[in-house]
């Protein structure tokens, strides 16, 4: 009876929370089909705020259309960057033997609990007094961007890379591959699962950040979704800004779609153990 009960709490203690965490959502998701200007009170069903108002509408603004663009590609070019860097990194202060490797794994994570306008802060000090080559805007922003979550991608892959061990590894190397096999036939596919989750976290991240962007920004031209919805709210707000996030959450929601989705697809296809198989007969055949 006891454990029925403890059971029962906690189903509504998940259930309080999804409500809490996502009914403020739908209501902004609702209101951004609202026919009229009021962002309270429902009058019909319209897409004035999307596509038929010609000048307030999200996709017929000029200056909305730029903010979207401006999420889109510095979200897209951060995973380029710093999902490579972040995979190497990991792997290297995973194998970083002796009294240092502490301390440098620490180092690598230290970006995760550092405040977020702080980073900001030093980022706009460093571009402005430092590296003064580096205008402000989108090259400020990327790297900006670059240096606060490629220590989420570290993270992420290392814990897959404690999981997995050197084991895997040895067993090619005993079967005859170089170094560089093991670790593009063996390590780099087992950690595809990591590397998936690192991008849906980078794109989350990157993509409706305020903090770090707000600090490099140069204006208008380098102005992202969450800055456009922060103006708008400054302003007179009007349900686009309401379509507007919808467009960041629909965006967010679609790379954690695909990310489920390669997920799910790699481990039916492989598998913890087919990857491996897999991986081993081609690198034996390859010697052969």
């Amino acid at each position: 009876m006891v454990k029925r009960n403890k059971k029962s709490a906690l189903v509504y203690i998940v259930w309080g929370y999804i409500v809490w965490s996502l009914v403020p959502v739908m209501i902004a998701v609702i209101y951004s089909f609202n026919d009229g200007r009021s962002r309270t009170v429902w009058q019909g069903f319209s897409l004035r705020w999307w596509f038929t108002d010609p000048y307030a509408s999200v996709f017929n603004n000029l200056e909305t259309r730029n903010a979207i663009s401006n999420s889109l590609i510095l979200a897209f070019a951060t995973l380029l960057v710093v999902t490579p860097l972040g995979i190497t990194l990991a792997i290297g202060s995973q194998r970083i033997r002796g009294r240092g490797s502490n301390v440098v794994q620490g180092l690598t994570s230290a970006p995760l609990i550092t405040p977020e306008i702080v980073v900001g802060a030093a980022l706009l000090i460093t571009f402005t007094r430092l590296f003064t080559a580096v205008p402000l805007g989108f090259a400020a922003q990327l790297l900006g961007n670059v240096t606060f979550s490629l220590a989420s991608v570290v993270v992420i892959v290392r814990a897959r890379l404690v999981s997995i061990g050197p084991s895997f590894e040895e067993a090619a190397r005993d079967l005859g591959a170089t170094r560089w096999q093991a670790l593009r036939y063996v390590l780099l596919p087992m950690l595809w699962p990591s590397v998936m989750a690192s991008l849906v976290v980078v794109f989350a991240t990157v993509i409706d950040d305020f903090v770090i962007t707000s600090f490099l920004s140069s204006g208008v031209n380098s102005e992202t979704v969450p800055l456009r919805i922060y103006s708008s709210v400054k302003g007179g707000a009007t349900p686009a800004l309401n379509a507007l996030a919808t467009l960041l959450v629909l965006a967010s929601f679609t790379v954690l779609i695909i990310g489920l989705f390669g997920l799910s697809t790699w481990r039916k296809r492989h598998g913890e153990r087919g990857g491996l198989r897999a991986a081993l007969a081609d690198i034996t055949q390859m010697e052969t």
